[in-house]
């Protein structure tokens, strides 16, 4: 596995990351971690490798932007001093194009997302043993949906940072879209947004994939 024995890994993020951490740092006993695919991590790796004592971080925040994100970066981020950092965002620079299409203040455009979370993964890559990126997703199996369509676009933005950057990469869309094609989206996300523990499974076990995880 990528991660050596006392790591650090923060895992940044909006919702889907959050789910009920700890605030103001997602670390520490029972649900420190929240609900979601973090918990779900640090339990996994924990369980398979005890004895390198991987010290696991949520610093997801509910609603936020690739924006907000770049706003608390010095605090939740390199104060932190981690490791390794994991950053999954974008759903809702997407969404509230969609759900709220009068608020052009709120709304973050491909150009400024792409150009946000380079800066971010620019200025902090040199700090760290290793990042991994993980796309955003819609849990929908129709590609022309207008939100999964965006969606796709920004997820393609991840990808060409992770490749510009050596970074390592979580194609989330994908990992979703195997799932789809034996389950119907109300069965994983009544918003096709925020999971159910399956949903949650599928990003831990497509994060754990990519930092080299092997199951006993």
């Amino acid at each position: 596995m990528l991660l050596k024995p006392h790591s650090k890994l923060v895992m940044i993020g909006d919702s889907v990351t959050d789910c009920g951490r700890t605030q103001p740092v997602g670390e520490g006993l029972f649900e420190a971690h929240g609900r979601g695919y973090v918990s779900m991590v640090a339990a996994m790796l924990n369980v398979t490798y005890p004895d390198s004592h991987i010290r696991i971080v949520n610093m997801g925040t509910s609603g936020n932007t690739v924006r907000d994100l770049k706003a608390r970066w010095q605090h939740d981020v390199i104060a932190m001093q981690p490791d390794w950092l994991s950053i999954m965002i974008g759903i809702n620079d997407v969404w509230r194009q969609h759900d709220s299409p009068t608020q052009a203040e709120i709304h973050v455009g491909l150009s400024e997302y792409t150009s946000t979370l380079e800066e971010l993964i620019r200025d902090t890559l040199p700090l760290l043993q290793g990042m991994v990126l993980l796309t955003p997703y819609f849990i929908e199996t129709n590609r022309d949906d207008q939100m999964r369509a965006t969606m796709d676009r920004y997820g393609a933005a991840v990808r060409m940072l992770a490749v510009k950057y050596g970074t390592y990469f979580v194609d989330t869309q994908a990992a979703f879209d195997r799932l789809l094609l034996h389950s119907h989206s109300s069965a994983i996300a009544w918003d096709r947004v925020h999971p159910n523990q399956i949903g949650h499974m599928v990003i831990a076990q497509a994060f754990l994939n990519a930092i080299g995880y092997q199951y006993a």
